[in-house]
């Protein structure tokens, strides 16, 4: 047994001098420039009326379009008109769900647009009232 001790400790003892005396791999850590980051985040609207996209396409005309600020701020209205709605009527209602637009966001022009195109066909097309006063844009049906 002391043969088998002294071995084991002759062996550890060896073995502690080949871990300690081999040479270790280095790994060089160059400094380079910062890559600017783009953001890229995307936002997109997802409709529950299937005849949205058909009454979108033959009605947005470029010659109509207004300033994204336009958009921006008739969203902010319908939206905060459109929750309250939502928040008022119950899960049952056509307002059940909740739009998640926020005003500090930049969603850019392609949805601001879409988005008041949505509330355009809602009041006008469906003739659900959203909020009095909006704009009627596109009148016919």
């Amino acid at each position: 047994m002391a043969n088998m001790r002294q071995l084991f400790i002759f062996l550890a003892a060896i073995f502690l001098i080949w871990a300690c005396s081999t040479q270790k791999a280095t790994v060089k850590v160059e400094k380079t420039k910062p890559v600017a980051k783009v953001d890229s985040v995307e936002y997109d609207i997802e409709m529950f009326d299937s005849k949205f996209e058909t009454w979108y396409l033959t009605h947005k005309k470029p010659s109509m379009n207004r300033s994204l600020q336009y958009y921006e701020n008739w969203n902010k209205k319908y939206v905060i008109a459109w929750n309250h709605k939502s928040m008022e009527m119950g899960k049952g209602s056509f307002f059940a769900p909740i739009v998640g637009y926020h005003s500090r966001e930049e969603y850019g022009f392609e949805l601001n647009h879409k988005l008041f195109y949505y509330f355009q066909y809602v009041e006008n097309v469906l003739n659900i009232q959203i909020m009095p006063g909006g704009p009627k844009v596109v009148a016919d049906n």
